[in-house]
């Protein structure tokens, strides 16, 4: 594992999977709520430490375990790969799971230590939320759907593509819509559980789908048209 090599196909089971889905959700989110609880006096530096923060741990998680378990460390990844045959759906529940049970227990783990945590939780700005919400999923899927489905793409560079994608979005809505930012259901989910905080939770349960299911489809919509012009070419 540590050779960085990928493992044969025989001993990839789903239990490893799993685990390692767990794992890098749990690093993901624990690492995204930690850094909104400790910048909360100041928040052009919380975002820049937001930022910067999701990006680096995305990065890693990524490149750590995505020849493992593929690295979806988010719902919305799972549901949209599944949607276009690209995951089987007899996996979705139990990967999804996963990433649910790992973002509540690192909620709870930081509960525990920084109570309360209020900054952590993500809450929307003015009425643009979940249009928000939609825009910057959007934008991830896409550049997740490219590196990972197209060949044409480095598939090494995909940790740094899907975590530059995160940084940007996050100062994109932060710094210019000043609104809260997920792209993930269970880092609003875990956290609201742990806080007892509702509000608004329905925008970070529907428009990440929504949005990640329109930037996976428009990416495959073109990168079919790109394959169906050169084999015309050729």
């Amino acid at each position: 594992l540590t050779s960085g090599a990928s493992l044969r196909p025989s001993l990839v089971t789903l239990e490893r999977k799993v685990v390692i889905e767990f794992i890098g959700t749990f690093v993901i989110i624990f690492a995204a709520i930690a850094t909104a609880i400790f910048n909360h006096n100041s928040e052009t530096l919380k975002t820049l430490n937001c930022a910067t923060t999701a990006y680096l741990t995305i990065m890693v998680v990524i490149f750590a375990t995505r020849h493992i378990s593929g690295a979806h460390i988010n719902p919305t990844v799972t549901f949209s790969f599944a949607v276009l045959k690209h995951f089987p759906w007899k996996h979705v529940p139990i990967y999804i799971g996963a990433q649910v049970l790992a973002s509540v227990c690192a909620a709870f783990v930081l509960k525990e230590v920084y109570h309360p945590f209020m900054n952590g939780v993500t809450v929307p700005s003015g009425g643009y939320g979940q249009s928000l919400e939609f825009i910057i999923t959007f934008n991830l899927m896409f550049v997740v759907t490219a590196v990972a489905t197209d060949t044409r793409n480095v598939e090494k560079l995909a940790g740094i593509a899907v975590g530059g994608t995160v940084m940007l979005n996050i100062l994109i809505a932060r710094y210019i819509l000043l609104s809260g930012d997920s792209m993930n259901p269970v880092r609003t989910l875990g956290l609201a559980i742990a806080t007892n905080n509702y509000e608004d939770i329905w925008i970070y349960m529907i428009a990440p789908i929504l949005g990640a299911l329109a930037g996976t489809c428009t990416y495959t919509v073109v990168k079919l048209s790109k394959e169906c012009e050169n084999k015309g070419f050729n």
